[in-house]
């Protein structure tokens, strides 16, 4: 299905740190570290961060990550805005996409859209 996701970044340090501590809270890693590209995974490299050298166009996507749970929910966000993130939505029940929906919203250091979610 799909083999990897890749996203375009202005600065690619700054968009690591973030991504670092997301994926950290998450029980992923950074599983490849060259001049123009990071990538993270848990078995094999899925999400990719290339560096554009300009920032993307506004509103440019949307990542939704799997949580194992609402306190890994909680940790990620926290990690995220630690790593660099801004705020788009603090850790809470999404009723709208079902009764067991729990999410957070960030943006990373470009402005993309990430969501960490839970379902359980």
């Amino acid at each position: 299905m799909i083999d990897h996701i890749g996203f375009e970044v202005s600065e690619l340090a700054r968009s690591a740190r973030f991504y670092d501590a997301v994926f950290g809270a998450l029980g992923g890693r950074r599983m490849l570290d060259s001049a123009h590209a990071v990538a993270y995974g848990i078995n094999a490299p899925v999400l990719w961060i290339v560096v554009r050298g300009r920032p993307p166009g506004p509103g440019y996507g949307h990542l939704a990550l799997e949580a194992s749970g609402k306190a890994a929910v909680d940790a990620a966000h926290a990690a995220g805005l630690s790593g660099g993130g801004s705020d788009d939505g603090e850790p809470g029940p999404r009723l709208q996409y079902g009764p067991r929906y729990y999410a957070a919203y960030m943006r990373d250091p470009d402005g993309l859209r990430v969501e960490v979610v839970s379902r359980r």
